[in-house]
């Protein structure tokens, strides 16, 4: 049996997410894409991840520009994440918002490459 664990801010930020989040997340939800279950908000250790997909290994980030400061936490993310053998992809925010197809198809291409274990930004 699971011990509980507090999962507030994971609810706190479903609630509140951003436009990009909301956008992504029409096509991701009810298996929508290639019949694949993705989580938003997902924790994996003391990160939380935007979105996730955790039978294909793949995390999925959204960035604004705020993110342009944060360049070392990011790499530590990504780190850890790809030391667990997740593979992560990340988006602009006005990516998404601009270019939803283009983002769609670099995530369907994401999923079809189960057994690369890297990271790519995608400029979608």
């Amino acid at each position: 049996m699971r011990g509980k664990q507090d999962h507030s801010r994971e609810r706190v930020l479903r609630r509140d997410q951003t436009d990009a989040e909301r956008v992504l997340w029409q096509h991701l939800r009810n298996r929508a894409l290639l019949d694949h279950r993705f989580r938003r908000q997902h924790k994996v250790g003391s990160y939380i991840d935007d979105f996730a997909c955790p039978e294909a290994f793949l995390v999925i980030e959204l960035d604004g520009s705020q993110y342009l400061d944060l360049v070392d936490s990011d790499t530590a993310r990504t780190g850890f994440l790809q030391g667990l053998g997740y593979r992560v992809v990340s988006f602009w925010n006005d990516g998404v918002l601009l270019r939803i197809d283009d983002v769609l198809h670099a995530i369907v291409e994401a999923l079809g490459r189960p057994d690369e274990g890297r990271s790519a930004r995608l400029q979608a």
